[in-house]
């Protein structure tokens, strides 16, 4: 997934109702740069597009998803079902009043 800093650092200002130069200030750079980054001349770092988003008062969340890859071994399917396999040999005894502690007293 490829991220558009411009639109990126863009969206945030005007969601913000900030100027360049409010933007700028808040994010302690100058508003050239902003407009250099938001028109695409310049392209920042990623440490600078969160560094500028996190001043107009937000937050860039970037997640990893494990992608489960046909190497070979049993897949998800046949995993699941041995692990449910398995949780069925365990008896599944209850007792028939709960049991708690008391506290406070």
């Amino acid at each position: 997934m490829r991220v558009n800093a411009a639109q990126v650092i863009r969206s945030a200002r005007t969601r913000a109702g900030l100027t360049l130069r409010e933007l700028a200030a808040q994010a302690g750079t100058s508003h050239s740069a902003i407009a250099a980054y938001e028109s695409g001349a310049k392209s920042p770092s990623a440490s600078t597009v969160d560094r500028i988003v996190e001043a107009a008062g937000f937050a860039l969340d970037r997640e990893l998803s494990p992608r489960v890859r046909d190497d070979g071994r049993q897949g998800r399917g046949a995993e699941l079902a041995a692990v449910l396999e398995l949780a069925a040999e365990f008896p599944a005894r209850h007792a028939s009043m709960l049991e708690f502690p008391v506290f406070g007293r």
